[in-house]
């Protein structure tokens, strides 16, 4: 373990610059539109553009990293990613910026793909699981930090702008250094919606639903907080607070679900973040505190519903097709991401700033009543044949977990992850 300390802290110090780059673009930019007077809609559709990149990423980034190695691709996404926050600043546009947030999320999740087959590479089989809980930790609290740098200089000039493009640039530096062994290939993720939908509609369901909630929250929230009359400081406080709501609590919710049916975890948490953001509307006309206090809990349970999700499915599915089906996941999701900030920015222009709330409590309190008709329509998986959780962002899901490095880590790494099987009486 001693001597992938090195490397290890390379790519985790590498990726949570980059991550607090990342985090701090998204509420820049939402302040910055509303500045401009963009309205809802519009604001929404310039975030869905970078989830469509996300999605526009997963299919190009894997041919590109067959062609030219990982560390060039690397190198190349870093670099145009560096380079759109400053064109963001010297034209304010929203077709310009649509375009540049697209451009984005195929030049981010180029680099998660990278970074995470690095991760594969370097983690032991018996150890993987470990390594790659703490780099979502990593992403978790670098999402946070990169909130509250929306405090450092003007927001209504250049200085945040240039911050994003330092921190992607600076992302470049302890990983391209270090000498790290070139990943396996990775495999495009493969889309077939009919064939998850036969495995679990509720896991299909579950992963649309954790993309339209956790884009909107990206894509608007700052926005969102904004509009309802936060300072600067509450806004940068209840985005930072509802992430980081978010990783304190994946550990026991998923833990939890681990030893009861998850199909009724998914219920509750669904049914306790529709009140949960039920409250945050109320709240949002009369204390900033409380709402702040009410994002910490929302966000605790909302960004468990990704994970929960992908464990679900994979409790019903043979371990060597875990990298198939997380593929299909992965696409869903940002699908599901790429349509959150349209429809809740159409809502917010609709109704006003803090219908926000009332967007998430609507899809939840649907998602919640989709659960229970799926409960009623399949039995539960057996105990022995789950898989164990595996913590989630909800902005950039783990895409290479468990995907075995050689033929001797295949077993033991399949035996880690999953005992699950093919055969449950029915989908759920």
């Amino acid at each position: 373990m001693r001597g992938l300390l090195l490397p290890l802290s390379s790519i985790l110090s590498g990726t949570s610059v980059m991550v607090i780059g990342v985090g701090l673009l998204f509420s820049v930019l939402g302040l910055r539109a509303g500045l401009a007077e963009f309205s809802s809609l519009v604001t929404g559709l310039i975030m869905s553009a970078f989830f469509v990149g996300y999605i526009l990423g997963t299919m190009l980034c894997p041919a590109l990293i067959h062609r030219v190695g990982h560390i060039r691709t690397f190198a190349a996404m870093a670099s145009i990613a560096s380079m759109m926050p400053l064109l963001h600043a010297m034209w304010i546009d929203p077709w310009f910026w649509g375009i540049l947030r697209l451009v984005t999320g195929i030049c981010i999740v180029g680099l998660y793909i990278v970074i995470e087959s690095w991760l594969n590479t370097l983690a032991p089989s018996q150890q993987r699981g470990r390594i790659f809980s703490v780099y979502m930790s990593v992403t978790f609290i670098a999402l946070a930090i990169g909130q509250w740098l929306i405090l450092v200089g003007d927001k209504l000039g250049f200085v945040p702008f240039a911050l994003v493009s330092i921190l992607l640039s600076l992302a470049l530096l302890p990983i391209t250094l270090t000498p790290i062994s070139q990943p396996v290939a990775v495999e495009r993720p493969r889309l077939d919606l009919l064939n998850l939908y036969r495995i679990s509609p509720l896991g299909l369901a579950g992963a649309v639903v954790s993309g339209l909630l956790n884009g909107a929250f990206y894509g608007l929230g700052a926005a969102y907080a904004q509009g309802v009359g936060f300072s600067d400081v509450g806004v940068a406080t209840f985005m930072a607070a509802t992430i980081l709501g978010g990783a304190a609590f994946q550990w026991p919710v998923g833990h939890y679900s681990d030893r009861h049916d998850r199909r009724y975890v998914m219920l509750w948490v669904c049914v306790v973040s529709a009140g949960l953001a039920a409250l945050g509307f109320v709240f949002s006309l009369w204390s900033e505190n409380l709402l702040i206090a009410v994002g910490v809990l929302y966000g605790g349970f909302v960004f468990t519903l990704y994970g929960l999700s992908v464990a679900h499915v994979n409790d019903l599915v043979d371990s060597s097709r875990l990298l198939e089906v997380a593929g299909s996941l992965l696409l869903v999701h940002g699908i599901g991401a790429a349509l959150g900030p349209t429809l809740a920015g159409t809502i917010m222009d609709w109704l006003a700033p803090q219908s926000l709330m009332l967007f998430f409590a609507l899809i939840l309190a649907l998602m919640a009543g989709y659960t229970i008709l799926r409960i009623r329509a399949a039995p539960a998986v057996p105990e022995e044949e789950k898989s164990s959780y595996v913590v989630m962002t909800g902005t950039a899901p783990a895409m290479q977990v468990d995907v075995p490095t050689d033929d001797a880590d295949a077993s033991s790494s399949a035996s880690a992850t999953t005992t699950a099987t093919e055969e449950a009486s029915a989908p759920s």
